[in-house]
């Protein structure tokens, strides 16, 4: 059963304030549930708490704005919104915060793996074994999945109904994507001089 997370008391509308105020009361509550918020807030979690005739793109667009040579800013990954801390931060972050936990850890061939599982999702071990000219193991597997980044897709209709891999929300969180659309297309990798998944 799906929880409505509608509050009764919340006046959308702000009609008693001028409109100047009522927008920037509109962006400060897109700014406190995406304070608020461990994942992306999609754009629909976020109408619920503005008025109904009020732009959740313009809103977001202004906040952005507003965090404007501030240490966190506003990104659009996965489907959703989150606050993120600048790239610039991180040394400090990883100098005096306990983010021990938060940091993905992963080898060169993780990544190989992982961009494979993107581009040709869903997959099959013995998908990737073709890729790669080696077994993979199922604790590399393990672990990807372990961290979120990713899970199991369809059985697939071969012999034995193997499980098959596709990337997960996290991995699009993890690597600042919006969706796979913007991953790197395959001319644009070989251009760089990166082989061809």
């Amino acid at each position: 059963m799906v929880k409505d997370r509608s509050e009764p008391d919340l006046d959308r509308e702000l009609s008693d304030l001028p409109p100047d105020l009522r927008w920037r009361e509109w962006m400060r509550r897109i700014e406190a549930v995406l304070f608020a918020s461990a994942s992306p807030v999609p754009r629909d979690d976020l109408a619920r708490v503005v008025g109904q005739e009020a732009s959740v793109d313009l809103l977001v667009e202004d906040l952005a704005a507003d965090l404007e040579g501030r240490a966190f800013e506003i990104a659009q990954v996965a489907g959703g919104w989150i606050f993120r801390t600048r790239p610039a931060y991180a040394p400090a972050i990883r100098a005096a915060a306990d983010v021990g936990d938060q940091l993905l850890d992963l080898s060169e061939f993780d990544v190989a793996v992982l961009a494979a599982i993107a581009y040709h999702q869903p997959i099959t071990r013995d998908g990737l074994k073709d890729i790669f000219g080696k077994e993979i193991s199922r604790d590399l597997l393990g672990r990807l999945h372990a961290r979120g980044l990713i899970g199991t897709g369809p059985r697939s209709p071969r012999r034995g109904a193997p499980y098959t891999f596709i990337t997960a929300e996290q991995f699009l969180v993890a690597f600042g994507l919006e969706s796979l659309r913007d991953l790197p297309d395959r001319e644009q990798l070989e251009d760089a001089g990166i082989t061809a998944l």
